[in-house]
């Protein structure tokens, strides 16, 4: 779990003019939610929090005007073209409070030999851990499995402090035997037409 310092301000214009302004600057308007407060409206720099955002479930401490809060990003709104940060939500959390993120899932080793194929049913999985300690990811050994062999939420391993979240029979992965495509009589019969 990585934990990043980042400088924010206060904002107090609001609306796609004021979003748009800030964005020019190389900032990212955000929000930060929770604990029955009112939601804070925030601007961050945009370089620091795209490189922070590489990490999946970071730990953010934001310095807002001297007070130093803890967040981890619930919703990050991106550009569909560019990429850029538009819109970023946080979610405001206490060490040692448990919160509820998605990892993602990792497999280790290789089939067993023939043809078969490895199905990522689930590419994360929901689980609950504290807030200080969240995993970037799992792993799993999928060594020698053979088509209908399948992976349960249950089967992976979990860090220490953290629980799943989502039916412990979920389905993640799943061995499946691979199918060589015939040719149909219809393409066979179209290409002797032409």
């Amino acid at each position: 779990m990585s934990e990043v310092k980042i400088a924010a301000e206060t904002r107090t214009e609001f609306g796609k003019g004021a979003a748009r302004r800030i964005r020019r600057e190389s900032k990212v308007p955000a929000v930060v939610y929770g604990h029955g407060g009112e939601p804070l409206h925030i601007t961050l720099p945009g370089h620091e929090l795209q490189l922070a955002l590489r990490t999946p479930n970071v730990l953010l401490t934001l310095d807002v005007e001297g007070k130093t809060q803890l967040v981890i990003p619930k919703a990050v709104q991106r550009d569909a073209i560019k990429g850029f940060l538009e819109h970023v939500d946080l979610l405001l959390v206490k060490s040692g409070e448990k919160v509820t993120v998605e990892v993602y899932v990792h497999t280790e080793g290789d089939l067993a030999p023939g043809a078969f194929l490895l199905e990522h049913v689930l590419s994360t999985l929901t689980v609950e851990a504290e807030a200080t300690h969240i995993p970037e990811s799992v792993t799993v050994s999928i060594a020698g499995l053979e088509a209908g062999a399948a992976i349960l939420a249950k089967d992976i391993p979990l860090p220490e402090g953290t629980v799943l979240a989502i039916d412990e029979d979920a389905v993640v992965l799943q061995v499946l035997a691979a199918q060589a495509e015939e040719a149909t009589d219809d393409a066979a019969d179209a290409s002797t037409e032409a």
